[in-house]
């Protein structure tokens, strides 16, 4: 297939976030950095040269490499991602930051469930690629197997006590299915088992009900588990419209918990005030847009399927992190794409964004503005 430009739109807002998630990290993470490491660029520097840099190389070998041969290997990620999946029950490599989706390898620490989401975008492609519409459709043919791989999947993810990132993964897996033509009737059965699902799991640890108790009422218990909550909408309530100014945030003082990561976007808005984080949200609406677009010209369902689930993965997080800091809901402890600090997260961000632009320059059609 002759391959054309890619969609450059896509490609530049990929870079804006990128290169404002730098600033604001270096920002919002100084005193932290000093506190811990005795650098305030610490975050910054582990971010550009861990994150950044090689993120770049490999979204710049992810766009050249055709569809085609992306495809031929797609049924071998479900192996992938299980096995990535499974690092945090090996004894010794589990890394004590509060799930077990962290690793810690040679003195670095990894998720590799940020990588996994790409693997399981490339196998559901594949899968749902090869069956018609009537085996999608068909209870045995499509349901079954279908839901039988996101239990086992979400099964693993829920034993490491990731909630967020379990979310993140249901939504663009259950979008993907709906792209490929699912009957209402069998989305219903899986979102009435999902909803059960997240009951259970909210039942059987407490801090997660807890976090529900304060998405609820946001000023109980402001000193004790509405901390987070509490400490963030001061934040942003604090920036106003044009904000406090860069580097001039007081909650980023120790006061706010986890600057580098999820709670990026409240310091964002507490320095550079709601104008600046209302074009944070347009930007990645926008490159919600330009995906859904690559997804619309797709050459062949692969590419289309994996063009849905990636712009989902990537949309629905960083709505998940912009609303729990706004309140809209409960803390979930997802980062924040191409903006929070986290090496593996990144890596596993711009290859994504790298594939597809690959099947954007297959379409021939997405490179102009529409």
């Amino acid at each position: 297939m002759r391959r054309n430009a890619p969609d450059l739109q896509l490609l530049a807002v990929t870079a804006g976030l990128v290169v404002f998630g730098l600033v604001a990290l270096a920002s919002a993470t100084g005193p932290t950095g000093f506190s811990r490491f005795g650098d305030s660029y610490h975050f910054f520097k582990r971010q550009l040269f861990f994150g950044v840099l090689p993120g770049l190389l490999l979204l710049f070998l992810a766009s050249r490499i055709p569809i085609e041969r992306v495809k031929r290997v797609a049924p071998m990620m479900i192996v992938a991602a299980a096995v990535l999946l499974c690092l945090g029950f090996i004894p010794g490599l589990r890394a004590d930051f509060g799930s077990g989706s962290w690793v810690e390898v040679f003195g670095f620490s990894l998720q590799p469930s940020e990588i996994a989401k790409l693997c399981l975008v490339l196998y559901f492609a594949d899968w749902l690629s090869r069956r018609d519409d009537a085996a999608i459709k068909g209870f045995w043919t499509g349901f079954v197997p279908f839901g039988i791989s996101v239990a086992l999947v979400v099964g693993l993810m829920m034993a490491q006590s990731d909630l967020g990132t379990t979310a993140v993964i249901i939504a663009f897996l259950f979008t993907m299915y709906i792209a490929a033509g699912a009957a209402v009737r069998h989305l219903a059965v899986l979102a009435a088992a999902g909803a059960a699902m997240f009951a259970v799991f909210i039942k059987i640890a407490p801090y997660r009900a807890d976090r529900l108790k304060i998405f609820l009422r946001p000023d109980l218990d402001p000193q004790g588990v509405g901390y987070h909550i509490s400490q963030a909408l001061l934040a942003i309530g604090s920036g106003g419209w044009f904000g406090l100014g860069l580097g001039k945030s007081r909650q980023k003082f120790q006061y706010l918990p986890e600057v580098a990561g999820d709670s990026i976007f409240a310091i964002i808005s507490e320095e550079l005030g709601f104008l600046v984080s209302a074009a944070v949200v347009l930007a990645f609406l926008y490159l919600a847009y330009r995906g859904l677009k690559i997804a619309e010209q797709a050459a062949d369902p692969f590419a289309r399927y994996a063009a849905v689930g990636i712009t989902t993965w990537l949309g629905f997080q960083a709505a998940l992190n912009i609303s729990a800091m706004v309140g809209l809901m409960p803390l979930t402890g997802v980062p924040l794409p191409f903006i929070s600090h986290g090496g593996t997260a990144m890596l596993a961000n711009l290859t994504a964004v790298g594939v597809l632009l690959s099947i954007s320059s297959e379409s021939g059609k997405i490179a102009r503005r529409r």
